[in-house]
């Protein structure tokens, strides 16, 4: 199938962009196009105008900025995950980039595309949720910043207005030298998107106490959660329940159903995924020498 006729933009700066994206209410934006593409060839987008901001070099690297790794909306998924930086500073999003699609589409996904996509079950909005990511949003009047649970509203539904363009994600990094990432997905075949997806990251001091520890939760409902397991901070690990904690946090958790799973399957598995994941980040943060990262 082909797509409906289009107009095809290339703007040169991000401001004529916003303008263009403003100007017009049926203009989308495209990057990578991993999700555009496939929905224009079965016309379930059809879009008046194209805005194509991928060689806008202002939106693209990935830089260490006020305690917060800044990457650019139209920087491969790729580039991130062999970052040596993200490695170091974001370890959760590395951790997690594996699981993003497959090799080929990440070498065409941009980070910026996966976070206005807006997909449930993605593992970037995830990530960004869990660790209280700032979307920054360009328009015509400037740039403004939005936290990752604000901006994500539901499937496929965020809080960009028309003119808006996802310039960059802010994701801010933890100061402490013991820090733990766990990461958990299930799905149909490795992959594919989430039936339910756990991301966690915590940090210990030399005794092995919590001193902040965080939770999300993706495919579960209408966008990635973050979970309250503020109960493990100031404890010691070896001496509680994560399950525990973890179980109580999902019990009256909102849960979707559909073909693939149901609520009930997605609330049980995202207790033990969590669980899982929380574990996991407090063994490999207990591993750590409290070397600085």
């Amino acid at each position: 199938m082909k797509p409906a006729p289009f107009e095809y933009v290339r703007p040169s700066s991000l401001v004529e962009a916003c303008e263009l994206l403003a100007g017009d209410e049926d203009a989308r934006i495209i990057a990578g196009g991993q999700t555009l593409i496939p929905m224009l060839a079965m016309r379930l987008a059809r879009p008046a105008r194209l805005v194509d901001i991928l060689r806008l070099t202002e939106l693209r690297g990935i830089r260490f900025e006020d305690d917060a790794i800044v990457i650019g909306a139209v920087t491969r998924q790729a580039e991130v995950e062999r970052s040596d930086i993200v490695q170091r500073r974001l370890p959760l999003l590395a951790k997690a980039l594996p699981w993003v699609g497959h090799p080929p589409t990440r070498n065409r996904g941009t980070v910026g595309g996966s976070i206005a996509n807006a997909d449930p079950s993605a593992e970037i909005p995830l990530v960004a949720v869990t660790l209280g990511a700032e979307i920054e949003i360009a328009n015509p009047s400037g740039r403004a910043g939005m936290l990752a649970d604000e901006f994500f509203i539901g499937p496929m539904i965020t809080s960009v207005m028309p003119g808006d363009c996802v310039c960059a994600a802010r994701f801010p990094v933890w100061p402490h030298p013991r820090i733990g990432t766990g990461f958990h997905e299930v799905s149909a075949r490795q992959s594919d998107f989430a039936f339910v997806a756990a991301a966690a990251q915590v940090a210990i001091d030399e005794d092995g106490r919590c001193l902040d520890a965080t939770l999300g939760l993706g495919g579960v409902g209408d966008h990635a959660l973050r979970i309250d397991v503020t109960p493990l901070i100031g404890e010691d690990f070896g001496r509680v329940s994560v399950a525990d904690v973890v179980r109580a946090a999902t019990e009256g958790l909102e849960a979707s159903s559909d073909l693939h799973a149901t609520a009930d399957y997605r609330r049980r598995v995202a207790s033990v995924l969590g669980t899982r994941a929380l574990e996991d980040a407090f063994a490999e943060a207990r591993s750590r020498n409290g070397a600085a990262q």
